[in-house]
């Protein structure tokens, strides 16, 4: 019996990170939509905090480089970008809070978030490319949802950098009301810091009370999110 041997390329495009480009936005324009916007949002799996979503529509003569997933992304990077992004395309952002997503759920709400986003472009899309599995109900134009969005769609990516910084602004602030909790370094998160700081002072009006392990009862839909992004 022959020894197994290992494949001249294992895991080839499992190691090749994908890198966001224009493409999935010029077959849109190819199939007569145009233009052609892209969103995202930032915060589903905090324990405090609203979900912020933005949509984006990037002029292709003016799209700022280095655009990426914003988890791939250093905070001061983030924040150059943001800068760029705002000066050069069409933004809009939106957020639902912890009481919507308490009465409803992470999903709905960050789905209403990102229609309310799109909705509210200056400029109207003609399609959308969204990050994830869903495209928000109630949209008045044909969309998308692109797995791992973020990462292949250059619109998408400048979307998700536009939530994450917005978000991470508002959770800065927070902290300034709320300084018991350290929002301003975990953005809501449910880092061991946060989770002291619940235990000793209890909840606030921006913790989602739906979520473990701030929820008391086991009853209802399971609404739990990974504690990061």
């Amino acid at each position: 019996m022959k020894p197994r041997t290992s494949p001249d390329s294992p895991l080839l495009f499992d190691t090749v990170p994908l890198v966001p480009d224009f493409r999935l936005e010029l077959k849109a324009r190819k199939a007569g939509h145009w233009p052609v916007a892209g969103a995202d949002e930032a915060g589903r799996g905090p324990l405090a905090g609203p979900v912020v979503a933005a949509a984006v529509i990037l002029d292709p003569k003016r799209i700022p480089e280095g655009l990426n997933d914003s988890k791939q992304l250093s905070a001061q990077r983030r924040e150059e970008l943001f800068v760029q992004i705002l000066a050069t395309a069409t933004v809009s952002i939106a957020s639902s809070s912890s009481t919507r997503i308490d009465e409803t759920d992470i999903r709905k709400a960050s789905l209403d978030a990102m229609r309310r986003a799109i909705c509210s472009l200056a400029i109207p899309a003609s399609y959308v490319l969204t990050d994830g599995l869903d495209v928000p109900p109630g949209l008045d134009c044909p969309g998308q949802a692109v797995v791992k969005g973020d990462a292949r769609s250059v619109s998408i990516a400048a979307a998700s950098i536009v939530a994450k910084v917005t978000r991470d602004r508002m959770m800065a602030r927070a902290h300034r009301v709320f300084p018991d909790y350290g929002f301003a370094a975990h953005v809501g998160y449910g880092t061991a810091q946060h989770r002291a700081g619940i235990e000793r002072h209890g909840p606030c009006s921006l913790h989602r009370m739906s979520f473990r392990p701030l929820r008391k009862t086991e009853d209802g839909p399971e609404t739990d999110e990974l504690l990061s992004e």
